[in-house]
């Protein structure tokens, strides 16, 4: 196959279709940047629930001489006894495996940790009493703090059993959602392109079916007839996801930096890294899919 030649028949397509390329290579562009930005989002969220998986507490509160809690604070403040139990059960051959750290806090030291966060003006409205004794637990694998609670929630002077991680939840299920819409427009839009590149090619085919009538009565082969326009829509393809990849990296640039500065609870965000993973990805989405339209689009044209 001269390579040339095929080169040239491609450009040829490409220059008669100007318009129908341009929208090719805006609507691919639009679509993968989408999926960018969908996997960047997935990625960001899977590095901060590995973050806070590994920092966030479950924590079980003993009860207070303010608790609410009926049932099990129906004692009043937890006894040295309740609080011995919990600990025992802790240590208990079946919970014990689960737990990385144990923490306790006292009532003084809630109390110092309260007035450093609010100030001193909190000291006279505050009182240790008010405040829970608590033990504060490190598990080796987070997912199974149900187990924790399960375990002490209900005991006698247990007041709650609180996973931190369940505050970042309505974060995580946000993110969540706005990956989902994301992979939605992209999926539109990528269809959308891939009608559009469909079309090209029979456009580009109808122009030139002449010469492509000339071809086949000397001989040429069907993969030379059809080489040229995948290549259209391959090379169409190939710029929007040039142009979408510059926007991922512009994207973590001047987004993910700009918000690394002021969001200061997000610790480990998404880098130059995770985008060296992306981009072949973009680019092979977008390569593949031309290349199988075109191919599907000329092979059914030239059967009519």
């Amino acid at each position: 196959m001269r390579v040339g030649l095929v080169l040239a028949e491609a450009f040829t397509g490409l220059r008669r279709n100007a318009s129908m390329v341009i929208s090719v290579v805006l609507v691919t562009f639009v679509s993968l940047t989408f999926v960018g930005a969908a996997i960047l989002m997935q990625m960001q969220i899977g590095k901060m629930e590995n973050f806070w998986a590994d920092r966030a507490q479950v924590a079980i509160s003993m009860c207070t001489s303010v608790s609410t809690q009926e049932g099990t604070c129906a004692g009043g403040v937890a006894t040295a006894e309740q609080i011995a139990a919990v600990q025992t059960q802790l240590d208990s051959p079946a919970i014990a495996p689960l737990i990385d750290e144990v923490r306790f806090e006292n009532r003084d030291e809630a109390y110092a940790n309260v007035i450093d966060l609010l100030g001193e003006d909190y000291a006279s409205v505050i009182t240790p009493d008010q405040l829970n004794e608590t033990f504060r637990i490190n598990l080796v694998d987070h997912r199974r703090s149900d187990v924790i609670i399960e375990a002490f929630q209900g005991m006698e002077g247990v007041e709650v059993v609180e996973d931190q991680l369940q505050y970042l939840d309505p974060l995580f299920s946000a993110l969540t959602v706005a990956t989902y819409i994301a992979v939605g427009i992209a999926g539109l839009m990528l269809i959308a392109a891939v009608l559009l590149i469909a079309t090209t090619i029979r456009l580009s085919a109808f122009a030139r079916r002449r010469e492509l009538g000339i071809m086949r009565m000397v001989g040429a082969s069907n993969r030379f007839i059809q080489t040229p326009f995948v290549l259209e829509g391959v090379f169409a393809a190939l710029i929007g996801s040039i142009l979408a990849s510059v926007t991922v990296v512009l994207g973590l640039h001047f987004g993910v930096e700009e918000l690394r500065g002021r969001v200061q609870f997000v610790t480990t965000w998404v880098d130059g890294g995770d985008v060296a993973v992306v981009i072949p990805v973009i680019v092979a989405i977008g390569v593949v899919l031309a290349a199988l339209s075109a191919s599907f689009a000329i092979r059914r044209w030239l059967r009519t």
